[in-house]
């Protein structure tokens, strides 16, 4: 079992949601967050007082997958995310870590069985 999380730009999220449920990945938490990486922000202009805007708003997927979904999901974020054919800068990072164990409260089922 993997944990798979991925930050993306808030305006792809319909995109890489479509894109899983299509390799019928359909469980999957989203969380706004902000950071910055490569992108490094932006210069903003506000009331004629220039702001560096440092954190910029992502969004955050987390989703648990059994491994023979692990590729088929990291394909379809990468296709969703993308904001062009070559990608660039600022459309995300996809992590991957490995996944102890799993429990499903409402029927205590553990393991591949609770995903």
């Amino acid at each position: 079992m993997k944990y798979v999380i991925a930050i993306i730009r808030p305006e792809r999220l319909d995109s890489v949601t479509r894109e899983l449920q299509k390799v019928e990945v359909s469980r999957l938490t989203v969380s706004p967050v902000s950071g910055y990486g490569a992108q490094k922000g932006y210069l903003e202009v506000y009331r004629a007082v220039e702001l560096e805007v440092n954190l910029l708003e992502k969004i955050k997927l987390e989703i648990a997958v059994n491994d023979n979904f692990l590729a088929p999901t990291i394909e379809a974020i990468q296709k969703g995310a993308k904001t062009n054919e070559k990608g660039e800068i600022g459309d995300g990072k996809i992590f991957v870590l490995p996944l102890e164990d799993v429990v499903r409260i409402s029927t205590s089922e553990t393991g591949y069985e609770a995903i």
